[in-house]
C-alpha cells in the first residue's frame, strides 16, 4: 500500500473526502516527524512506539575496494511494533 492507497482507505474509512484525509495524514506524519525531531518519543497504544535512537560513530569496509572509511555517529528514527499490531499481522497468516 503506497500513500495514495492509504489517503483512499482512510476517506472510505472515515466517509470524508480525499482531500481531508490527505491533511489529517499529513497532519499525523508531521506531528510525528517533529516530535521526533525534537528528541521526544510517541507512543500509539496498541499500535506501536516511535523514538530516536543515537548510533555511535565506527569503522567500516568499502564493498567493492575492501578500504576502511570511518562512518559517523548519527541520530536515527526507530519503530517498536505494539502488542496489537503484533496479534493482527501473526492471525494473517
Amino acid at each position: 500500500m503506497n500513500k495514495t492507497e492509504l489517503i483512499e482507505n482512510i476517506a472510505t474509512k472515515s466517509g470524508v473526502s480525499r482531500a481531508v484525509a490527505t491533511s489529517m495524514l499529513d497532519a499525523t506524519l508531521g506531528s510525528i516527524t517533529e516530535a521526533l525531531a525534537a528528541g521526544d518519543t510517541v507512543a500509539i497504544l496498541g499500535f506501536g512506539t516511535f523514538k530516536v535512537s543515537e548510533r555511535a560513530a565506527r569503522t567500516g569496509k568499502n564493498p567493492s575496494t575492501g578500504a576502511a572509511l570511518e562512518i559517523p555517529a548519527s541520530t536515527v528514527p526507530k519503530f517498536t511494533a505494539g502488542k496489537g499490531l503484533k496479534d493482527a499481522v501473526n492471525t494473517k497468516k
